[in-house]
């Protein structure tokens, strides 16, 4: 086999994530899959995955051979795409990993009209709630909140968005409104475990002062949407994204709670490996997906809107 040929196969076994995987989309059997690594491996001189029976990691050699192997594979697409006068016709798969809740709610309809736009990339979305390893798991992009983990990869501002403490004016009439962040310490919270945030760890600020509070409650969740509804039933008092609650909050069927007070931002980002030739389908979705999200009001504009 010639360094491309191992290069592209190598990048498909970590976008599919097994042998077994990797061995269906190629249309031959795991066997030959693993004699195939073995031989690439011993070519090479040196191990690029650890592998058990249920999954695949990265050495750090194979890390570096994926990566840099992305980049001239990018490079020689770029130059075929030139040859061949397809420039700006993105093609192939992308592979898309997002959050439950804003993937299921946000991400999979923008999908669907990128499909219609761009025809020739496959996208495949995974939706998690727990956190993603680019590298490791041969994903081309996430789209996430907040601040970026690791200096290797890029992000791009798909929208600007804040957490906003709120709670039913049911439960507020019957335990009170907090007046300050420790006074969040007597009621129950309503906590998320979600992606690689610290369970019930409220970061809270108002100018210089800022308050960090190890908040509890009798109801946690993975899902932010169960959250929601435990919030609106009078459970107790929630953090979440004004994308999730501005309707909510319009409405009056929940309220603000510390409203002078700032939560950490958590704008919604695509991140994807650092790298100098990004190639055309992942160019072409982070394009499409700020544009989607910038043709529709942000949560706040909705909020304020419906008032």
């Amino acid at each position: 086999m010639d360094g491309f040929s191992d290069l592209r196969f190598f990048a498909l076994l970590m976008k599919e994530g097994s042998l077994a995987a990797a061995a269906q989309q190629m249309g031959i059997t795991p066997p030959a899959v693993s004699r195939r690594l073995a031989q690439l491996e011993h070519r090479l001189g040196v191990r690029l995955l650890h592998r058990t029976t249920r999954r695949i990691s990265l050495t750090p050699e194979g890390e570096t051979y994926l990566l840099d192997g992305a980049r001239i594979l990018g490079d020689l697409e770029a130059l075929e795409r030139a040859v061949a006068g397809a420039r700006s016709s993105p093609r192939g798969l992308i592979k898309l990993a997002a959050t439950l809740g804003f993937g299921r709610a946000h991400i999979a309809p923008a999908l669907s009209a990128f499909a219609r736009a761009f025809p020739e990339v496959e996208v495949q979305l995974h939706l998690t709630d727990r956190p993603v390893n680019l590298v490791e798991q041969g994903f081309d992009a996430v789209v996430r909140f907040g601040d970026l983990p690791d200096s290797r990869l890029t992000a791009r501002r798909l929208l600007a968005n804040q957490r906003v403490l709120c709670a039913s004016p049911a439960y507020l009439a019957l335990a009170g409104e907090p007046t300050q962040p420790a006074d969040l310490l007597a009621h129950q919270c309503i906590v998320i475990r979600e992606s690689d945030e610290i369970y019930g760890t409220w970061h809270l600020r108002q100018g210089e002062r800022q308050e960090t509070l190890k908040v509890r409650g009798m109801l946690s969740t993975n899902d932010g949407a169960a959250a929601t509804v435990w919030a609106l039933e009078g459970h107790g008092v929630l953090m979440r994204s004004e994308w999730d609650v501005a309707q909510h909050l319009a409405a009056g069927r929940l309220q603000r709670v510390l409203a002078a007070w700032t939560l950490p931002a958590a704008d919604v980002t695509l991140v994807y490996p650092t790298k100098s030739d990004l190639s055309a389908k992942t160019r072409a979705l982070a394009d499409f997906l700020r544009e989607w999200f910038a043709q529709r009001p942000t949560a706040t504009q909705r909020t304020t809107n419906s008032a």
